[in-house]
């Protein structure tokens, strides 16, 4: 598969999630990055790293998932936590995975 196709279906996946969770990110990016999946910002970026790619598709749902609830929920405390739950059951096991 093409890395445009697997960054297309990417996409995909992150609109399937931001309409699934209700959060609205301003940008969508993918990049390199060196220590992380993914970051968002207080200004609504959300930014995955180009890595992801070759990840598997209940990874990135996960990653994905993840940064689209900071956009509603800034810390990892208990609302975090249990939208992750509703969301991705096994979310928890999903972040132990590199």
């Amino acid at each position: 598969m093409s890395t445009d196709t697997k960054e297309q279906r990417f996409r995909e996946r992150v609109s399937h999630w931001s309409e699934t969770i209700g959060a609205k990110p301003k940008l969508v990016q993918l990049r390199r990055m060196k220590r992380k999946w993914a970051s968002c910002s207080t200004a609504g970026r959300v930014s995955f790293s180009r890595d992801l790619l070759r990840k598997r598709g209940e990874f990135q749902d996960c990653v994905i998932a993840h940064e689209l609830i900071h956009l509603q929920v800034p810390n990892h405390g208990k609302l975090f936590k249990s939208l992750m739950r509703a969301y991705i059951p096994n979310w928890e096991e999903m972040h132990l995975e590199r």
